[in-house]
């Protein structure tokens, strides 16, 4: 593994403009006409202050925009997302120097010898979910232990993919002397192959908070020498073949410019054909291909391709040998969006194996 990396952690709002100020006494219009003029605003005296003006900026951008179908509700958060990325807060000795601040451990660990800066309130609103879920943890069905998912790194908030993945598992019969785990985010699919007996399993990922949240979690337990990481893309550094290749990709393909920051949710193109590539040679002869994926980029009409279908039809690399599939359940009465398509998305487990390989 890498030993040199560096965490990511939301940028510091650099900005050479006066702050507009923003407290209980200020005319919300004007200050959202400010933020549509591309001016920051400052939050002061009370952290409250900002959660007021946001839920004023949604209900304001709501008014205007429609946000039904899954191509506005994008549009929708792209709107929001440039406005409110204009609302600031100040940072001072790691504390958010308002009245009634929550008290964020990443503003020490990440930021250590920077003690004056700005920051968006929805970075600090991230950065504040994601303190209570790394301090709290998470629990997971599919495991017995929580996971601690460090700042910025990709968890499970729906375990329908992984009940598959378990079941599948629980069924297996072939050899358990390796796998690679592709894209490892917080551990949970290596957990799984632990859990299952695997002897080692290899964990690579291109978001080094993924490798190192995971190095701290792990500390020198046994896990630790039964997971080894690599900060690194698709396979790393290993070219050795292994029995199981496992990969839970993006399951959407870019398609603007502000997916190309959300590298867990969106895929770029030229990633399946790189993968298979690269599993091609590494997969043993008798080895197992798993791809968790979704219809969720058909059933919202964000593409007709579906990446393991069009490689298994166009190319000689691998065969199918059964996918499984399971509806998701559906959304939660407590979300404000409109999530219709819901009733019909399906997560996939896609087992292929080399073509030809009998």
């Amino acid at each position: 593994m890498n030993t040199e990396i560096n965490a990511h952690k939301p940028a510091p709002f650099v900005t050479g403009k006066r702050l507009e100020v923003f407290n209980l006494s200020t005319e919300i219009k004007k200050t959202i006409q400010a933020l549509e003029a591309g001016k920051p605003v400052l939050i002061a005296d009370y952290y409250s202050n900002g959660v007021l003006l946001l839920k004023e900026l949604q209900q304001y951008l709501k008014s205007k925009m429609p946000h039904k179908t899954f191509q506005e509700q994008r549009e929708y958060r792209a709107a929001y997302h440039k406005l409110s990325n204009l609302i600031l807060l100040e940072i001072i000795n790691y504390k958010i120097d308002v009245k009634k601040a929550p008290a964020i451990g990443w503003l020490e660990k990440l930021y250590t010898g920077n003690t004056n800066f700005l920051l968006t309130f929805p970075q600090v609103q991230g950065l504040n979910s994601s303190w209570q879920w790394y301090q709290n943890g998470i629990s997971v069905p599919t495991l017995r232990n929580k996971i601690h998912p460090y700042y910025g790194v990709y968890f499970p908030t729906r375990f329908d993919h992984l009940s598959v993945f378990d079941n599948w598992l629980k069924r297996y019969e072939g050899p358990k002397k390796s796998a690679i785990d592709i894209g490892v985010g917080s551990g949970a699919l290596s957990f799984q192959l632990v859990g299952h007996g695997f002897q080692k399993v290899y964990g690579t990922d291109i978001n080094p908070n993924a490798i190192i949240g995971l190095t701290e979690f792990m500390g020198d337990t046994k896990l630790s020498r039964k997971i080894e990481l690599d900060h690194a893309p698709l396979f790393g550094k290993w070219d050795k073949q292994t029995e199981l290749i496992v990969f839970n990709p993006p399951w959407l393909p870019i398609s603007s410019e502000n997916d190309r920051t959300d590298k867990a949710m969106y895929y770029p193109e030229e990633l399946f054909s790189e993968f298979f590539a690269a599993a091609k040679e590494r997969l043993a002869v008798e080895g197992k291909l798993l791809i968790l994926f979704s219809n969720l980029a058909q059933i919202t009409d964000v593409t007709n391709d579906h990446p393991i279908e069009s490689e298994i039809a166009h190319h000689d690399r691998f065969q199918l040998e059964r996918c499984y599939k399971k509806r998701v359940k559906a959304a939660s009465d407590k979300t404000t969006r409109e999530q219709n398509w819901r009733a019909s998305e399906e997560v996939e487990l896609w087992v292929l194996v080399h073509k030809n390989s009998d």
